[in-house]
């Protein structure tokens, strides 16, 4: 089994900025891709960015130019660095990692609990 957690959720002025953690431990053998999830409340869940373990990334429209999501292999940790938030930034943000994890030849896509983050003055 493979757990994620994330941390660094937190109320936040607009323009302000947070960065959020999420660390992977368990039975790892690899990961993938690593990504940034956000469901806002009566909302679906949305991608918000995601990176390869080459360090590829791609970021949904609305928070380019703004967040910065990077990975350490080592510590199996992803960041997602968010600056000039807005209101509409404010959602539960999920962590997301694509786990070879020994339980077979494919891998596995595992979650973390969420992380809230409220964009208020």
């Amino acid at each position: 089994q493979v757990q994620l957690v994330e941390s660094g959720g937190d109320l936040v002025q607009p323009g302000g900025s947070l960065r959020l953690s999420c660390a992977a431990s368990g039975n790892i053998f690899g990961i993938n891709v690593m990504g940034w999830y956000r469901q806002a409340q009566g909302k679906e869940r949305e991608l918000v960015a995601v990176i390869t373990s080459r360090g590829s990334t791609n970021y949904a429209d609305s928070v380019k130019g703004r967040f910065t999501i990077s990975r350490d292999n080592v510590q199996n940790t992803v960041y997602l660095q968010m600056n000039s938030l807005k209101p509409e930034d404010t959602a539960v943000y999920y962590c997301n990692a694509d786990v070879m994890d020994g339980s077979g030849w494919l891998p596995v896509i595992y979650w973390g609990q969420g992380t809230q983050v409220t964009v208020s003055s």
